[in-house]
């Protein structure tokens, strides 16, 4: 997969999220309820949990709403029961889309989802029809602006990343998710920032479409991001760069 199809894919959905910041402190709490639930309140032994902090960081989340969720996660507030469930289907053109939920109300949540893939001319697959399309990888996008590519490169390379690239005035950073730590670490160390550090779902290809089928399309991704129980949308979309924004 190309670069630029990579960052496309993530300035989009970052864009997607600024654009609906309320949803986005709901989400990133709900998920570190669940991440505590499961590992532990304590970030050092509970990846899950500190990538999610990292999350709440990057997008502002309100101190108060973080200590909340962590309190329910550990039982101390009493919340919603929350149940992860995962959605495999196509869009326009047989693009695949994996979709990550977060809900205390299965039957509502599938309902929703199948609806909307309908709605933009896609449908809901079998479990695991386009899941294995993707790897889990770490991703950082690092602006270019007086960075040493060189340096950079060799640095986060001798740290653990697979794969390091330059496209559209970033350099874009791929570790397998065991080495995501040790990258950071030596990013931070050497005082670079980042403008997205996230392990995420990344397709090995990419499909393009053209015309109606590249609106519909959008307009299916913008419609799972805004909705309350989806988490995480995935895709093999190629956004083209007028779309992106």
């Amino acid at each position: 997969m190309s670069g630029h199809s990579k960052w496309a894919n993530i300035k989009h959905k970052k864009g997607k999220m600024d654009a609906i910041r309320g949803k986005v402190t709901t989400k990133i709490s709900r998920e570190i309820t669940i991440a505590v639930r499961m590992g532990g309140s304590d970030p050092s032994g509970n990846m899950r949990l500190k990538l999610a902090l990292q999350k709440a960081r990057e997008n502002n989340v309100p101190k108060e709403n973080i200590q909340r969720a962590i309190q329910k996660g550990a039982g101390a507030l009493e919340g919603s029961s929350y149940e992860e469930i995962k959605y495999d289907g196509y869009g326009p053109g047989g693009v695949a889309i994996m979709v990550e939920a977060m809900t205390d109300n299965r039957n509502r949540t599938a309902a929703d989802v199948r609806h909307l893939f309908s709605k933009y001319g896609g449908n809901l697959g079998e479990s695991g029809c386009v899941s294995w399309m993707f790897k889990q990888k770490g991703v950082f996008i690092v602006e270019q602006d007086g960075i040493d590519e060189e340096e950079l490169m060799l640095m986060t390379l001798d740290a653990g990343a697979e794969d390091f690239e330059a496209a559209d005035d970033q350099f874009e950073i791929t570790t397998a998710p065991d080495d995501f730590e040790k990258v950071q670490e030596a990013l931070e160390k050497n005082n670079i920032k980042t403008v997205f550090a996230r392990i995420t779902m990344v397709p090995e290809t990419t499909a393009s479409l053209a015309g109606d089928e590249s609106v519909k399309m959008m307009k299916l991704l913008e419609a799972l991001e805004d909705h309350d129980d989806i988490q995480e949308v995935y895709t093999n979309f190629d956004i083209p760069e007028d779309m992106e924004d």
